[in-house]
């Protein structure tokens, strides 16, 4: 009769032990698929919890897939936007990577257009980059797609060492498995705004005047930025920055008054400047940069948002023209493709110049842009 219970006893303890290798299986396994995660926190302050392995993204809206080339990390893109797929114009990282057309379309792309849902849901990709949207409408793609949203910034461009950005940049990297790329990125850019501030600290110069900005299209000479990041970096006597700063359109009439010393043009809104002329040259005539031949066209840099590579590159043009002594050793256009070659992978400068004109004097007369510099002393 006592050998019943030893017996009763002797199973209870293979009962129990049995449970509890169960319950610490189910511990390590649970430990061991969270490990598979990481919670990040994105540009709008939002938590997301992404893979700790991203192999396949898309990146939609103004300038997202630009950070993923950046990054280099187009061979982790598995769909892009329509507009990109549409044409290279005023681009770069499309220009250096074509192959990125060939991919399918997630959403016709384009300043307040949302992705399309069902694109992203075929797709599976790991991560969606996104820029330009709020903290509801990103929440609301991530539930109905299943899929992590990140959301981007490029926030306001007043010099190259934008916060937003930089941290944009870090956090793409760290969720790309690209750190160190991004490092240097971010340094890469912090060492070109470091060179130019050096070049032109504690120097005068001559008043100048930036026309033909992009802003939602394009625009002639009285569409103007008053915190030109360009001008400030290299401490550029900019004659629109009483107005205050962002983007401004002015009343022509202005300019008179002003009558800066350089005239720079953007040359996305050149070809209205030229009409503008042939209609009214004796307004342009009569300004001084125009009369002594100080008029200047550069690249457009906002396209989808801002294209840093070209904006820096545009920079050392510009640099060039106030200051030639402080700029001898530089030459713009081989600068502007040693800046694209780092940031988008090659030298599409020339590509650029096609497009735009590139760098050079502009003759209002006869409408052309020639290739010509200051000699240096």
């Amino acid at each position: 009769m006592k050998k019943i219970p030893l017996l009763l006893g002797m199973l209870l303890i293979l009962l129990i032990s049995g449970c509890i290798n169960s319950s610490q299986s189910s511990i390590t396994s649970s430990t061991s698929t969270s490990t598979q995660y990481i919670t990040v926190t994105d540009l709008l302050g939002r938590n997301v919890e992404v893979p700790s392995e991203v192999t396949k993204v898309v990146a939609t809206g103004p300038g997202a897939l630009r950070l993923v080339v950046y990054l280099n990390a187009t061979d982790k893109v598995v769909g892009v936007e329509e507009f990109e797929k549409r044409y290279s114009y005023g681009r770069p990282y499309i220009m250096a990577h074509p192959e990125l057309k060939n991919l399918p379309i997630i959403g016709p792309g384009g300043p307040g257009k949302l992705p399309d849902l069902e694109a992203l849901i075929n797709l599976k990709p790991d991560v969606i980059f996104i820029t330009y949207v709020d903290s509801k409408t990103a929440d609301e793609i991530q539930e109905k797609t299943g899929i992590p949203v990140i959301v981007l910034s490029y926030g306001q461009l007043t010099t190259f060492e934008d916060e937003e950005l930089f941290r944009s940049i870090e956090l793409a990297g760290k969720i790309l498995g690209n750190e160190k790329r991004a490092e240097d990125v971010l340094n890469f850019i912090r060492s070109i705004q470091e060179d130019l501030i050096k070049r032109t600290e504690n120097t005068k110069s001559p008043s100048v005047y930036i026309g033909g900005i992009g802003y939602k299209g394009a625009h002639g000479i009285e569409s103007t930025e008053a915190k030109y990041p360009p001008f400030v970096v290299l401490h550029a006597n900019n004659v629109a920055e009483e107005l205050g700063e962002g983007h401004k359109f002015i009343d022509k009439e202005k300019l008179l008054e002003w009558n800066p010393e350089y005239l720079f043009l953007d040359e996305g809104g050149l070809s209205l400047v030229l009409d503008d002329y042939n209609k009214n040259p004796e307004f342009y005539n009569s300004l001084t940069a125009v009369k002594e031949g100080n008029i200047y066209g550069i690249l457009p840099y906002n396209f989808y948002t801002t294209n840093i590579g070209t904006a820096l590159a545009d920079t050392y043009f510009i640099g060039k023209i106030l200051y030639p002594e402080r700029f001898r050793d530089v030459d713009p256009v081989e600068r502007a493709d040693e800046i694209y070659t780092f940031l988008v992978g090659k030298p599409v400068y020339k590509e650029m110049a096609t497009q735009f004109g590139g760098f050079g004097r502009i003759e209002l007369a006869n409408g052309t842009v020639e290739y010509s510099l200051p000699t240096s002393p």
